[in-house]
């Protein structure tokens, strides 16, 4: 077998429906569109979720909920994350931002999941009272954002 014998299986591929070619073909005249209403037209596109007429899925579906506009969104830090920081170090939004640990897109608060070894000064918009527990009990200091 050579490159120029190849060709694919019987059967695997189909003639292109040829439309427009006259009556005779049995696709001539309306060429497969049918008679009148926006599909026969040229430029057709349908909108996307259009279903023919019948009412989409989209607005069959119930509604549930809504959505509050006024939820506020944090960055979120554990306590026990703050462990990598040398002792009396300024731990800020943006040092934390500069190291990786948050995006720094919304505010911070942190969380007291874990334990806190080293002395440190957290400046966050947000502590949970574990959290400022733990750090004040690591002879740390908390300073709240605004």
């Amino acid at each position: 077998m050579k490159l120029n014998d190849l060709k694919p299986a019987r059967g695997a591929t189909k003639k292109p429906k040829r439309i427009g070619r006259g009556p005779g073909s049995g696709h001539g005249k309306t060429s497969t569109r049918g008679h009148k209403g926006h599909r026969q037209r040229s430029g057709f596109r349908s909108k996307p979720g259009f279903e023919g007429g019948q009412m989409p899925l989209v607005r069959r579906i119930p509604k549930r909920g809504f959505t509050n506009i006024f939820k506020m969104a944090y960055e979120i830090v554990n306590v026990e994350t703050l462990n990598k920081f040398e002792p009396n170090t300024e731990v800020t939004p943006d040092l934390l931002k500069e190291k990786g640990i948050i995006k720094g897109k919304q505010k911070l608060k942190i969380l007291g999941n874990g334990e806190i070894s080293v002395a440190l000064t957290v400046k966050a918009h947000r502590f949970s009272k574990s959290a400022r527990d733990k750090i004040l009990k690591a002879n740390g200091k908390v300073e709240q954002l605004a």
